[in-house]
């Protein structure tokens, strides 16, 4: 099982792990530990740098298969052996940029929670922007703008984010913790990772995000649109 420290620590750049295992068919890489995010949520997977010895491997992306983490490898020569010691590294400015994004959608999505008490239907993102759909009968120009409003003045509150890993049975008794229309959790999963802005929202989450909301900086509500009756979709923009 590959150990995940970007589960505690999201601001680990760099990092050292031993290679448990080669995955020929995949052309990955596969270590005891890894910064490496694998996508999910609607996060988009870590890209970077592995180095072996004297040789340096592009990560195009990582992604998780089980217990484990596969470092899929951008490159045609031979795969490192097991056993030998990496030093990994994060295309930090992407990642970085995810963070940002990631935190500016729990903070739309704990806005439009609180205030009008719509669940989240589905979303994605990429560095800098990202959609939301949220349960919504109708959407209009003056609601998305008192929208907008609203959670730039969330970032400007600079509320800390927090990160805490929890018993299922425990977290579940949280009220609201999942957002989503469906609960996504498998049932098999015996921990939860909650990430908590500080008096605005609570929610099971395994991505990454940034420590206080006001690293976000600002969001643009750039477009809306109906996605059926009762679901509307919100597009997001963030400031460079």
């Amino acid at each position: 099982m590959t150990e995940l420290l970007y589960q505690k620590d999201s601001y680990i750049q760099e990092f050292q792990g031993i290679i448990t295992r080669i995955d020929p068919e995949n052309n990955a890489i596969i270590l005891d530990q890894t910064a490496f995010y694998p996508g999910g949520g609607g996060q988009p997977a870590d890209s970077g740098q592995l180095t072996v010895k004297e040789s340096d491997y592009w990560v195009k992306r990582a992604r998780k298969v089980g217990p484990d983490i596969l470092h899929i490898i951008d490159s045609e020569f031979p795969l490192p052996q097991i056993g030998l010691t990496v030093s990994g590294k994060i295309d930090w400015d992407r990642r970085y940029q995810l963070m940002r994004t990631h935190t500016a959608m729990h903070i739309l999505c704990g806005v439009i929670f609180r205030d009008y008490g719509s669940s989240v239907t589905g979303g994605s993102m990429e560095p800098m922007s990202g959609r939301m759909d949220f349960e919504f009968e109708t959407m209009h120009k003056d609601l998305v703008q008192a929208i907008e409003t609203a959670i730039n003045q969330e970032v400007d509150n600079a509320r800390p984010v927090r990160v805490d890993i929890l018993p299922r049975d425990e977290a579940f008794q949280i009220p609201d913790l999942i957002r989503t229309k469906i609960n996504l959790l498998p049932e098999g999963i015996q921990e939860v990772r909650v990430v908590e802005i500080e008096g605005l929202d609570l929610q099971a989450d395994g991505g990454t995000h940034v420590n206080n909301t006001s690293e976000v900086g600002r969001i643009e509500i750039v477009d809306y649109k109906s996605k059926g009756k009762i679901n509307k979709r919100i597009y997001v923009r963030l400031d460079g």
